[in-house]
């Protein structure tokens, strides 16, 4: 896997955690203007995304990689927990921290929480599985050695 040049709407990796920010705009709403709360999800999908991004995962490198190893391969949520906390509203800039938690063969559990400067609207655990062919597969080794670095 090669390391793409990094891009400012990727985020950074901060002291072992990525941190990106995203806007809050009108349609990520609902009736009353606050963030409706599935789009929490997109959210924080964009922030695991840009995390395996920035490790050098470019999903769409890591897809031709493993596809060619194990054929119908997928990132698949297995479980996520979440918590709201405190609402978000259009205009607000969101921060998205993602920070993986434990790596095991095929499956990652990450926490990650959105805030809005030091408040935390949403705290998430997220599991992770790599699968193919309907079964758990080992994740690709440069992917899970580059995750554990950041197990703290």
């Amino acid at each position: 896997m090669s390391n793409p040049v990094p891009h400012p709407l990727d985020g950074a990796i901060i002291d072992s955690a990525h941190h990106m920010q995203v806007r809050v705009y009108y349609e990520d709403t609902d009736f009353s203007g606050i963030v409706y709360h599935a789009n929490y999800l997109r959210f924080l999908e964009r922030g695991r995304t840009n995390y395996l991004r920035l490790l050098g995962a470019a999903q769409s490198e890591l897809f031709a990689e493993a596809e060619s190893e194990t054929p119908g391969f997928a990132f698949v949520v297995r479980a996520m927990q979440l918590d709201f906390l405190k609402p978000a509203k259009m205009d607000d800039v969101l921060e998205v921290i993602t920070r993986p938690i434990e790596v095991r063969g095929a499956s990652i559990s990450m926490h990650q929480q959105v805030k809005r400067r030091d408040d935390v609207l949403i705290e998430a655990r997220v599991k992770v599985a790599f699968v193919s062919g309907g079964r758990a597969r080992p994740i690709p080794l440069p992917l899970r050695v580059a995750m554990k670095a950041d197990v703290t």
